[in-house]
């Protein structure tokens, strides 16, 4: 335990924790404080009339002439709202496509393009301005023009600009108040009005994405800011190396051939990078940040909190071991609940595939984007997982003047200037600098500026003066062909198709898996991942020497691990460890660590060795798996345990003979739960920085550059959390589990001793710990749920509420009342298959989710199954804003129909578009 830990009297899940909540990530695709102007004797009853709710549902049936088509296109929706459309072009289904999606979610689409664009202030006044700031530091925007301009290909070019012309004609003639009501909310404050749409728009969001699955960003700002509390060796107990003994890598075979030069699913592995080699590259530097976490809570976190918890399931099994005699694929990515569903489903179809009609797809897209993002077509299916590749790497730089030191020389900064509109207000105008290792985040960002002034370095840097900047390099800032990908993904037809689309998807990395008509089953790593020149990327670099930094090239895509029929004819990605120590290539340090996809793992090969075969039912049922691991690894010991108390006792027994699951409606995962929130408190939260626990929640402590006993230099003082609950730390992920279970058997390791408080004495091993967190959760639980422990479940504790994303977050009680729903009692958890993720840290509130889910039955595509997790509908009072929810909540999946006369038979709605 850290010698400077003297007390402890946090307000556990109190203020701290109501504060977090309110601020977290989870639900801030926009921080908002709308303060609707009533006074000009404008009442909620007139706004909220049945007029302006109605005035922007979109029209379904019948026809509408649109400017740009060459042909009539049919849009057939089903009970849920789902579109399929029919098109002679592709032209002309992209313009179909953009109009379709405007109808239904334009407001998500103009919020969005803002945000990227960091234009929020312009729709939503001065308190966006700083988030702007950053995100124009970034230049989301900027890249994506640059992509356009230079890189994309003329077809997708083509694409984006009829996807444009679509959104474009539904926009023709509409005000705000007949697009979206939350225009005519915002039109009471604001006279923003929506502008076109353009190609850029679209392609930007894919920088949204990158940057939510950046990689291990956190996990290296998290390890210096231990430096101030923890020894070296403990923070490396606090970052496990991944277990490859028990959970296995995503690719069992193969190896970069020594004769090709490429990588061959069949070579043999000769060597790895080696721990040694990576350690070796970075002893000496000690380059350690001493603040830097609120600057990422400030940012949009579009997909979900960025911790190890987050990810995504995705399997495949061959026809060989299922009922169907073809591949069966599953996918559920984990995101963060969003109202409207970030996901959008649709069909694109050609009614005769030619030329110049290529597309014959169906499955989830993003609103604002064409093309599908995951799904499959009329040849393959394909599902994504988050690879976590370590694509980010933050760099001290010595500034001087106005320039930046390196090698011995002052570069001069590459400047550009920016002007920030403000709604109601004036103007900001900011400078964006940038190095050779990219652009200076800490000139947006007070904690920023402080890095260096606490940073220790060696003796071989830079005099500290006032200290260092911080510069962001990161691979989604240089321009690349990812939104090729995408509609190369569309058309693929085989597994060689499917390669080349990926070698394309260069930003964000992602586990692409495959399966075709013909009984084949793939899987392919792509990305544009670095080649460092030193250092393993998990801690800060230095700026200012040559010797660090990334080469030139990236990893070459052909040495990149893929698998094609693998003998145990089945894959599967949950944001484990993609390869073992034997590849050659740092891919990352900070891999998920494997709980999910061994558990995955573990289902199959027991249905494989059962002799059963495995059908559409069982892999939807494999994904509303909720055992908790880790409690099967704690539970033995809880129940070891000799409990005094009789209520203590009392919840005690909830644990014996629970089979692990957390549903519902148990009790006994409510309060296992509980149980291990308090023990990562106890034995790790509490011994953090204050820079990584809850705001709100207190501990007195010695001073952080205490060395010895407390003396009249060292008095204890008062410190306060300061990070958002959904991002806090310990987050109880399977990082967490990893750590505890290798300190299980070492009864009296430090990490077990906490102090004592005015309740309870100080503990001096593992047993005294665990009774201490079994009394303290048997409290908190009485506290939330009642004394009796008979009306206790899971569900009331783990509670989704899904948000409007804008006017829903921090608007007027009323308008939040209008646009959100729930909330839904959830079974699942952190780190199970059904992943409904909660911080431990903050609290019990699900804060990501399965963001959709589908099982594709490859080849019968009709028998496919599907479902999101709010409704195709971004209207708050549509039919189908949260309507497949509910089904959702129970792990049911619709019908997924995609041949024409299986959708001619699920239609409801259809609305035939016509050439102007």
């Amino acid at each position: 335990m850290p010698a400077n830990t003297t007390a402890s009297s946090g307000s556990s899940g109190s203020a701290g924790e109501k504060t977090g909540k309110k601020k977290g990530r989870r639900a801030r695709l926009i921080v908002i404080v709308l303060v609707l102007a009533l006074v000009a004797g404008i009442g909620y009853s007139a706004f909220w009339s049945v007029t302006t709710v109605r005035a922007s549902y979109p029209q379904t049936n019948g026809s509408i002439k649109i400017d740009g088509l060459a042909g009539n296109v049919d849009v057939k929706r089903d009970s849920y709202g789902i579109p399929q459309l029919y098109a002679d072009s592709d032209a002309d289904l992209f313009r179909a496509q953009g109009f379709v999606q405007a109808q239904d979610r334009f407001w998500e689409m103009d919020v969005r393009r803002h945000m990227t664009a960091g234009r929020l202030s312009e729709m939503f006044g001065s308190g966006q301005v700083d988030t702007d700031a950053f995100l124009r530091t970034l230049g989301w925007r900027k890249v994506a023009q640059k992509e356009y301009d230079t890189v994309l290909s003329a077809d997708t070019k083509k694409n984006l600009q009829a996807y444009a012309d679509g959104v474009n004609a539904y926009l023709k003639g509409r005000d705000g108040k007949d697009i979206s009501v939350e225009y005519a909310a915002l039109g009471l404050t604001n006279d923003y009005k929506p502008t076109k749409w353009t190609p850029v728009d679209s392609v930007a969001w894919l920088k949204a994405m990158a940057w939510d699955l950046r990689g291990n960003m956190q996990d290296e700002i998290d390890r210096s800011l231990m430096t101030s509390r923890l020894s070296k060796e403990q923070i490396e107990d606090l970052y496990p190396a991944y277990p490859y003994d028990k959970n296995d890598p995503i690719v069992s075979e193969g190896a970069i051939s020594p004769v090709t030069g490429t990588f061959d699913p069949k070579a043999t592995p000769t060597s790895g990078i080696g721990a040694d080699t990576v350690q070796g590259a970075t002893e000496g530097v000690n380059t350690q940040l001493a603040s830097l976490s609120d600057t990422l809570d400030q940012i949009p976190a579009l997909l979900g909190p960025n911790g190890n918890g987050i990810g995504s399931n995705s399997w495949v099994v061959s026809g060989k071991y299922t009922t169907t005699d073809r591949p069966l694929l599953a996918n559920d990515p984990h995101l963060a609940p969003q109202l409207p569903s970030l996901w959008y489903q649709m069909g694109l179809h050609c009614r005769q595939i030619s030329a110049t009609c290529q597309y014959d797809t169906a499955g989830y897209t993003f609103s604002g984007m064409p093309g599908v993002i995951i799904g499959h077509n009329q040849d393959i299916a394909w599902g994504f997982t988050n690879l976590g590749a370590d694509v980010t790497d933050l760099f001290l730089e010595k500034v001087s003047g106005d320039g930046y030191q390196y090698d011995g020389k002052v570069k001069p900064f590459v400047t550009r200037e920016e002007t920030i509109k403000v709604a109601g207000g004036a103007s900001r105008h900011i400078t964006v600098r940038e190095t050779n290792n990219g652009p200076l985040i800490s000139d947006r960002s007070r904690e920023l500026e402080k890095v260096g002034q606490k940073a220790p370095v060696t003796s071989a840097a830079p005099d500290r003066a006032d200290g260092y900047a911080v510069a962001l390099k990161w691979t989604a800032l240089d321009p690349g062909k990812s939104m090729d990908a995408v509609f190369e993904l569309n058309r693929a037809k085989d597994f060689k198709s499917f390669r080349k689309a990926a070698e394309h998807f260069e930003v964000p990395s992602q586990n692409l898996i495959y399966a075709d008509t013909k009984g084949n089953i793939g899987y392919q790593a792509p990305g544009k991942i670095p080649v460092r020149k030193a250092g393993n990327g998990t801690v800060p670099s230095p700026g200012w020497a040559s010797s660090y930094g990334w080469e030139k090239a990236p990893i070459p895509f052909a040495q990149l691990p893929y698998e094609y029929n693998p003998k145990r004819g089945y894959i599967v990605t949950a944001n484990q460890a993609v390869i073992d120590e034997k590849y050659p290539h740092l891919l990352t340090k900070d891999w998920g660590y494997g709980t999910r996809s061994q558990r995955i793992n573990a289902l199959i090969a027991g249905k494989i060795k059962g002799g059963e075969k495995i059908s559409t039912e069982d892999m939807q049922k494999m994904q509303m798996d909720n055992t908790s691991e880790i409690a099967t690894e704690l539970v033995p010991e809880l129940l070891k345990i000799k409990v005094s108390d009789k209520s203590v006792r009392e919840a005690q027994k909830l644990l014996e003979g629970w089979d692990s699951r957390q549903e519902p409606d148990s009790a006994a995962a409510a309060y296992f739960n509980a149980v291990w929130r308090n023990i990562l408190k106890l034995a790790f939260g509490d011994k953090l920085p204050k820079e990584m626990r809850v705001k709100g929640e207190c501990l007195t402590v010695l001073p952080a550059d205490s060395t010895g006993p407390v003396d009249e230099q060292d008095k204890p003082v008062r410190e306060c959390g300061q990070r958002d609950a959904d991002s806090a730390q310990p987050d109880g992920g399977d990082r967490w589990y990893q750590v505890v279970a290798n300190l299980m058997n070492d009864e009296n390791n430090d990490w077990w001793k906490a102090p004592g408080n005015r309740k309870d004495e100080a503990t001096e091993n593992r047993d005294q710990l665990f009774a201490r967190a079994m009394k303290d959760a048997r409290w908190e639980l009485t506290a939330k749920l009642g004394k009796d422990i008979s009306t206790w479940s899971w569900g009331r504790l783990h509670q989704l509420t899904l948000k409007n994303q804008t006017l829903g977050t921090e608007g007027p009680d009323l308008l939040q009342r209008a646009l959100n729903r729930g909330p839904w009692n959830l079974g699942g958890g952190e780190a199970a298959v059904n992943a409904s993720g909660w911080n431990a840290a903050g609290g019990y509130e699900v804060i990501w989710v399965p963001s959709m889910r589908m099982v594709v039955n490859v080849g019968d595509w009709d028998k496919s199954r599907w479902i999101n997790l709010t409704g195709a509908s971004g209207h708050a009072f549509s039919a189908h804003y949260t309507d497949q929810t509910d089904k959702w909540a129970d792990g049911d999946l619709l019908d997924w129909s995609f041949g024409t006369n299986a959708v001619a038979k699920s239609t409801k709605d259809t609305l035939t578009l016509k050439p102007s």
